[in-house]
């Protein structure tokens, strides 16, 4: 029996996208890497996070260092951040219904809170956040033993490829979101349990 459902953030909650490809091109324009256009954003969503940094010159190994910049250049953009159509009412339909609702993302905890408050949703019992891209799977076993749940009692909700490995390597179940980062021709390969394209279809999975 499900007890927690876990969101991912940017591309699963929110759309922000603008403020990403923004918070990159001034990283690209300070560190002299290749910008980022919107115009190619449909055809990156297309790539794995490795494929993209390969084509952008940006060393995939400096990821982790750069990421407080980053949310800290993305924190002053916070206010064009959007959450996605549907998703307040999803939250509102599973506390409702008695799920526990948290977050686990890349993201920073302070833009994440500064962004839930700013768009009055009080919904989310918990966030947990970590810089290390490939790293969600350490936080979510850590999210399971602090909360003595079992893994059939969690299942995830996110947007990328590393979001399924993570929920893999933690023996989660994951729905993976066709609205966010990564296309389906990226996922595919890494068989997610469920695949929705409309916020709704997450209450009926679960």
């Amino acid at each position: 029996m499900i007890k927690y459902i876990i969101f991912d953030f940017d591309g699963t909650l929110v759309d922000s996208k603008d403020v990403t490809i923004a918070a990159f091109n001034q990283l690209a324009d300070k560190y002299k890497y290749k910008k980022m256009k919107k115009e190619d954003l449909e055809s990156l969503r297309k790539l794995s996070i490795r494929e993209r940094c390969k084509l952008l010159d940006f060393p995939i190994y400096k990821i982790p260092f750069m990421a407080a910049e980053f949310y800290n250049l993305y924190k002053g953009s916070i206010h064009h951040v959007v959450l996605l159509d549907g998703i307040k009412d999803v939250l509102e339909e599973l506390k409702s219904k008695g799920y526990h609702l948290a977050i686990i993302s890349s993201n920073s905890e302070n833009n994440i809170r500064e962004f839930l408050q700013r768009n009055h949703i009080y919904h989310i019992d918990e966030i947990l956040c970590s810089n290390k891209i490939f790293g969600k799977d350490k936080v979510i076993k850590k999210f399971l033993k602090t909360h003595k749940l079992k893994n059939t009692e969690v299942i995830y909700v996110g947007d990328e490829q590393r979001d399924i490995v993570a929920c893999k390597k933690s023996d989660v179940k994951v729905i993976w979101v066709g609205w966010g980062y990564d296309a389906i021709e990226v996922v595919e390969q890494e068989n997610p349990d469920y695949i929705v394209h409309t916020p709704e279809e997450i209450v009926q999975i679960v």
